[in-house]
């Protein structure tokens, strides 16, 4: 079942096209990645998606509804949650605290038992519940990000750049936790420059260049891709 789907969308910075009319989807328990260089557009669509930029033009619908009009905060109340790039905490506030924000919009009794599901994902912040966001390092505070947007109980879980400026094993758990994330259930729509790391653990992906997708289909076919390899994984041709 489509879970996300868009449908020539068009996102506009004054005169400047910066997504030119993609299309794009996303099934119920799907691990999508859209990858591509620098300024191909991608963190722009996803952005669209969640409603913190206007699209210009065509459709985007989240289980079966369209979203035109419906706010970002909407949006993460219908289960539609983003992850921004540069991770976004609340630097003065603990782990616990921002955990705590990620439910602000939940009053069931379940939000208890989901920031011990957090902990027990992120051993790391267990250990630094009390502790202020802004002096944790960055591979924490992008836990504490995932596990904030976990809080809330999202649908489809989008994620912009997760492993952007992490130390290398820093980068290779953030992923790990991404693919237990879906494994239990969630729909993710990731957006990563690490395209071998993101291609390894996608069920289906899209390759972004100047706004437009360029190549799509199941993550192992572009991985194994000679365009893509040479493109996005430093290898030249023979």
């Amino acid at each position: 079942m489509k879970l996300l789907e868009t449908r020539g969308l068009e996102v506009r910075y004054g005169g400047i096209r910066a997504v030119k009319g993609i299309d794009l989807e996303v099934a119920q328990g799907e691990l999508v990645c859209l990858i591509g260089a620098n300024g191909a557009g991608k963190s722009s669509t996803l952005r669209a998606i969640a409603g913190l930029a206007p699209a210009a033009s065509g459709s985007i619908r989240f289980g079966g509804r369209d979203l035109s009009g419906v706010a970002a905060f909407q949006r993460a109340r219908a289960g539609l949650v983003m992850v921004p790039e540069g991770r976004g905490v609340f630097s003065r506030l603990s782990v616990e605290e921002n955990l705590a924000m990620g439910a602000y919009a939940r009053s069931d009794p379940g939000v208890a038992s989901d920031r011990a599901r957090v902990f027990a994902l992120f051993p790391r912040l267990a250990e630094r519940r009390g502790q202020i966001a802004g002096t944790l390092s960055g591979g924490e505070q992008q836990m504490l990000a995932i596990g904030r947007a976990l809080m809330s109980r999202p649908t489809l879980l989008a994620l912009d750049e997760p492993s952007m400026g992490l130390a290398p094993m820093a980068a290779r758990r953030i992923l790990e936790v991404i693919r237990e994330i879906n494994r239990a259930g969630v729909t993710i729509l990731l957006v990563e420059q690490n395209a071998q790391g993101a291609l390894a653990l996608a069920h289906r992906a899209y390759v972004m260049d100047s706004g437009a997708i360029t190549l799509s289909g199941e993550a192992r076919a572009l991985l194994a891709d000679k365009r893509v390899r040479e493109a996005y994984l430093g290898e030249t041709a023979a």
